[in-house]
Parts: structure tokens; C-alpha cells; sequence
């Protein structure tokens, strides 16, 4: 799938970041798809931070101790508009056929 359309994912800052003060250990964010976090003594820990699906928040949405926090979605929209990457995934999208 052509989400990044060219772009190297470490170039896109999208990862979750854990306050662990506000954390309640609910376990919830260990239901990750993309198994972005260990679980430790301490609670739960960064630990792919590159697995994470770019632009996906629902970690953050589910957080019991509302504790997951991510890079500002204007950020990730400005790169993607600087990088024109929205044009390119059209473009590839087209190509496979996915839309006219």
C-alpha cells in the first residue's frame, strides 16, 4: 500500500509517547496490531516506536489514564503536503486500480 509514496517511514514522526505518571496500567494499548509496546514492571514501554501505523491514534483513544499522546496530526499533514504525498498515493492508487 503506498502510504508513504516514496518517503522513508523514520522520516515521518508518528509514534506514540507514554506519560507514565498519568498511566494506570490498564494494558489497554497491549492490544496494538502492530505490537509497538512492551510490557514491563514499570507499565508499558515504546518499544517499536516504527511499527506504529502512521496517522493511527487508537492506543491513545482506548487509554483508561489517558496517558498516550502523539506527535500534532497537522505535523503529519504538513509533511505530507510538503513531500506531496497525497498526489503520489492518488497517482499509485490509480495504477492498482483502487480508484478511478
Amino acid at each position: 500500500m503506498p502510504w508513504f509514496a516514496g518517503i522513508e517511514r523514520a522520516e515521518i514522526n508518528w509514534h506514540p509517547t507514554i506519560d507514565h505518571d498519568r498511566c494506570v496500567k490498564c494494558g489497554m494499548c497491549m492490544n496494538c496490531g502492530k505490537q509497538v509496546y512492551d510490557w514491563t514492571e514499570a507499565g508499558p514501554k515504546v518499544a517499536r516506536p516504527m511499527n506504529c501505523i502512521v496517522g493511527c491514534s487508537t492506543c491513545a483513544n482506548l487509554c483508561q489514564g489517558k496517558c498516550i499522546s502523539f506527535p500534532s496530526l497537522e505535523e503529519l499533514r504538513q509533511v505530507y503536503k510538503q513531500r506531496g504525498v497525497w498526489a503520489k498515493v492518488k497517482q499509485e492508487l490509480k495504477k492498482e486500480g483502487k480508484i478511478q
